[in-house]
């Protein structure tokens, strides 16, 4: 199985080698890959969300910038850093942009692939109180901790 992570049309997408599926995409799926110090570092303050949903750049972009971490300082030490690191680049999406010299992209909600797999959900809703943004995966995929973003499993609340 292969995950495209940053390419506009298929950006975090996974892709088995058979081709299953005409879409692509992560329906019957999981996202499995984890680490006990990854899991227990990044879920302290959300969810750890699959490494193969950013591309190797992407997420040695974030590890570097954690002081910042979307407005909030989430640093590790060193040792911390490197272990989590290279599994996130052994099991990230691969890149077609990687190459090109395009800034690594690292928001989730902003890869072509969640856009184009969320197009259909309006603004409003991402505001519900029950869901309060695009990035609480868990607010609709209920399995989306243990990797499983199957659409069968989707529950959007009210």
């Amino acid at each position: 199985m292969q995950v495209l992570a940053d390419d506009d049309e298929h950006e975090g997408r996974e892709r088995s080698e058979s081709h299953e599926g005409r879409d692509g995409g992560t329906k019957g799926r999981m996202l499995t890959a984890t680490n006990a110090t990854f899991q227990a570092e990044c879920s302290a303050c959300h969810m750890a969300y699959p490494p193969g949903l950013l591309s190797a750049a992407s997420w040695k972009e974030m590890m570097g910038t954690l002081d910042k971490h979307f407005d909030t300082d989430a640093s590790l030490d060193e040792a911390t850093i490197a272990e989590i690191l290279p599994f996130l680049e052994a099991n990230a999406g691969t890149s077609r942009k990687a190459d090109s010299g395009a800034k690594p992209v690292l928001r989730i909600t902003e890869t072509g692939w969640f856009k184009h797999e969320h197009d259909e959900i309006s603004p409003a809703t991402w505001k519900r109180d029950s869901i309060k943004s695009a990035s609480n995966c868990m607010a609709c995929h209920t399995s989306a901790d243990k990797g499983n973003f199957d659409e069968d499993n989707v529950r959007i609340p009210k």
